[in-house]
């Protein structure tokens, strides 16, 4: 049986065969293999970096294969790996991929479920967005709660919610009342970003990583989004601010927030009624900023 050193460089050595167009079928039956015959008696970390090496085929089809025979082998080694894993958000994130692996092979007449990400990072791996655990409500829905909470503790009878007297209750009035103004605020004063330009998303430059441009950046650099560290052949969109990401993980990213996951820079949306709040914003702060510089003069 092999040591774990052996097993280890074993796994290594696939990762890079998947680079490979021509082998990379091949690659992945051997690391479906090795999963099934080491995984469960294999050590924490040794369960890690099998975990990392099954994440590396699904970035790869994401960003670089299409064909269905190498979408045919990821769906195999993603259905191993899922019955074999016990980390729950290692399991949700391999059923993620296995719904999107049918997707792309129409081999489901069902839309692909979503499974919600249990890391509180915000975004899941394989550019695919994650929802939260239960998705942000609606301003308005929001505050219709608020005023319903109001109401409710306004005209509760003391029987109903016992040890509530009439003071806890204003103080309770009170306290979702200042709730309510503070929700208001945010929407009157900061709308949200609607989703950027789909034109603006279509024309951002997209780049293949080769080894002088990985040179150049940190080591083990990573996307941002989907946190998987980057490669040779990688292929990265790059926004205005220059900071580059997977294109697969890039477009659901900036759908719902629409601004960069570094530094937040924001891109133009088709939404006019924003586009002119947002001018008039950086009106203002540009006139305020002119009068508090005035008064240090």
């Amino acid at each position: 049986m092999a040591s774990e050193e052996e097993l280890k460089q074993q796994l290594e050595e696939l990762q890079k065969q998947l680079a490979k167009k021509q082998i990379f079928e091949e690659a992945v039956s051997s690391i479906k293999t090795h999963l099934r015959d080491f995984y469960l008696s294999s050590s924490p970390s040794l369960r890690k970096l099998f975990y990392s090496v099954v994440c590396r085929v699904a970035t790869i089809l994401k960003t670089r294969y299409t064909a269905p025979g190498f979408w045919l082998a990821g769906l195999g080694l993603f259905q191993e790996a899922e019955t074999l894993v016990s980390d729950s958000s290692e399991k949700e994130h391999l059923k993620n991929c296995i719904v999107q692996a049918k997707e792309h092979l129409h081999l489901t007449d069902n839309p692909p479920e979503v499974y919600p990400s249990s890391s509180g990072r915000g975004y899941l791996f394989e550019g695919h967005l994650t929802v939260d655990p239960e998705p942000p409500q609606p301003q308005w829905l929001v505050q219709s709660n608020l005023m319903n909470s109001i109401a409710s503790v306004l005209t509760a009878e003391p029987s109903v919610v016992p040890g509530m007297d009439d003071n806890n209750r204003m103080e309770n009035a009170s306290n979702i009342l200042q709730e309510l103004l503070d929700n208001l605020e945010v929407m009157v004063n900061e709308p949200r970003a609607p989703a950027a330009s789909k034109e603006v998303v279509a024309k951002l430059p997209v780049i293949t990583l080769t080894e002088e441009i990985l040179a150049n950046v940190a080591r083990n650099a990573e996307c941002a989004i989907c946190k998987e560290n980057l490669m040779v052949g990688d292929k990265m969109q790059e926004l205005p601010c220059k900071h580059r990401f997977h294109p697969p993980c890039l477009k659901p990213w900036l759908e719902e927030h629409n601004s960069c996951p570094i530094c937040r820079h924001e891109l133009r949306t088709d939404d006019d009624a924003y586009e002119r709040w947002k001018r008039d914003e950086e009106e203002r702060k540009a006139a305020d900023k002119r009068v508090n510089e005035s008064l240090y003069i």
